[in-house]
């Protein structure tokens, strides 16, 4: 009996799955920052009671602290997401990945878009991980051309 090994990950699949771990990452640790110790709260603890006072001009059935909350929190999910899916994807299923113009500009868009808003409202860390994390995608999409 022959035993087939399975074939090696590409070079296109290794730098997707970098650019996609990163976003993962990010995502965990801001999900973390979250909802655990205070490294996403105001400084100024009367900004943080107004803002669990204040409801925002769209509707009074949350504050401005549970929208922060829920906005970050999501945010969190969605990186998780895209790390999770793309990175599944560059692994389990590369010529799913690689040869849908589709999943390739979405991902593009996504991480282009995150990296104006990053350098737009964002500090440096995620800025920086977001920044190779593009760059290890266009790397892939590169290297997938070129094979």
């Amino acid at each position: 009996m022959i035993i087939e090994t399975e074939k090696p990950m590409s070079n296109a699949s290794v730098m997707m799955c970098i650019s996609a771990g990163i976003v993962f990452l990010l995502g965990t640790i801001h999900l973390l920052y979250t909802f655990v110790g205070p490294k996403l709260t105001p400084r100024d603890r009367a900004l943080r009671q107004r803002m669990q006072e204040v409801s925002p001009v769209l509707t009074t059935h949350t504050s401005m602290w549970q929208a922060w909350v829920g906005f970050n929190a999501s945010h969190s999910m969605g990186a998780l997401l895209f790390g999770l899916v793309y990175g599944y994807l560059a692994w389990a299923a590369p010529a799913l990945l690689f040869d849908s113009t589709f999943l390739l500009a979405v991902g593009a868009a996504m991480l282009a878009g995150l990296t104006v808003v990053g350098l737009r409202y964002w500090f440096r860390i995620p800025n920086t991980g977001i920044a190779i994390a593009l760059l290890c995608y266009v790397a892939a999409m590169l290297l997938q051309v070129r094979s």
